[in-house]
């Protein structure tokens, strides 16, 4: 268990340098922006690029994790819905909840993390999880959000944006069809992306660090927002590994994986659509903060029992 939270602490370390600066004033809220875009626009698609086009496809991709992680990301958006959605009869705050509770900051936090205990081969279980919490998800929870805001006009193009346009999920597609393709690329391309993308984990774990700095817990609904965090770092890791494992059946790889990339905290621009959307951002707020603080012990703690 040691060693495991050793190995993760450089990672989070990074994450408490940037909230550190900007709680202190040495990074201003521009900045903290810069690096957000430049880590998920251009270093992590240079990344996924380069570490996927250099796998052959059938190690790197798998069917049967993509749709069983689907159900598992699926199954907690649903249960977390339709229990918000009673306790406050609210469908945009319910699916404010549901995105909080099943979308991980597999953005910033997911790359560093599977390179740490998985390497290289960990791109492909990531990019996977990506395509189903960003492009289904994400698409899910927004188009939820927005009922009753007037938004309904703007929601096709928003999803548009999110998903196709996303560049993080370009750079998937385009890693697999060099792959499929069996196409090398040219030796200055290779040494820029390789030089890109190394750049994508220490930009955006600080960045993620000071975004987290400008965010704050709602006292008074302190229990609720615990609640989602634990169905985002508790109840989403074992039903992934009742479903991967137990059901499915997959190798001992692709079950770990899943479960350490489901053990990830919530995303942090979730907060930006619940304010879009006055959907509890201050509650949204509290669980992206909470599960931030508490993975720093839980997601060692889930690489240690599916590794060790």
């Amino acid at each position: 268990m040691i060693d495991f939270f050793l190995l993760s602490l450089p990672i989070f370390g990074i994450v408490a340098a940037g909230w550190a600066a900007a709680s202190l004033g040495w990074v201003p809220a521009g900045a903290v922006d810069i690096l957000g875009i430049f880590s998920v626009r251009f270093a992590l698609p240079a990344l996924i690029v380069r570490l996927i086009s250099t796998q052959p496809l059938s190690v790197a991709f798998d069917a049967h994790f993509y749709f069983g992680y689907l159900f598992c990301g699926l199954s907690i958006f649903c249960l977390v819905f339709f229990i918000s959605r009673v306790v406050n009869k609210n469908t945009s705050v319910a699916a404010a909840h549901a995105t909080t509770a099943s979308l991980g900051n597999i953005g910033f936090l997911g790359p560093s993390i599977m390179l740490a205990f998985f390497g290289a081969r960990g791109a492909g279980p990531l990019s996977m999880a990506i395509m189903v919490e960003l492009m289904l998800l994400l698409s899910l929870g927004s188009a939820l959000m927005s009922v009753g805001e007037n938004a309904h006009a703007k929601i096709g193009q928003i999803i548009f944006r999110g998903t196709l346009l996303n560049p993080v999920v370009v750079a998937i597609f385009v890693g697999v069809t060099l792959a499929a393709t069996n196409t090398t690329l040219p030796l200055p391309l290779e040494q820029f992306l390789t030089i890109m993308g190394s750049a994508a984990g220490p930009t955006a774990l600080f960045a993620l660090g000071a975004a987290l700095a400008v965010q704050k817990i709602d006292r008074a609904g302190l229990v609720a927002a615990l609640s989602i965090a634990v169905a985002k770092l508790a109840l989403y890791p074992v039903l992934v590994w009742l479903v991967l494992a137990k059901l499915l059946g997959l190798e001992p790889f692709w079950w770990q994986t899943g479960i350490v990339i489901a053990s990830l905290p919530s995303a942090g621009h979730i907060f930006v659509l619940a304010q879009r959307y006055r959907a509890d951002p201050e509650r949204v707020s509290a669980v992206i903060v909470a599960s931030t603080v508490i993975s720093v012990v839980t997601v060692p703690f889930v690489a240690w029992l599916v590794l060790d």
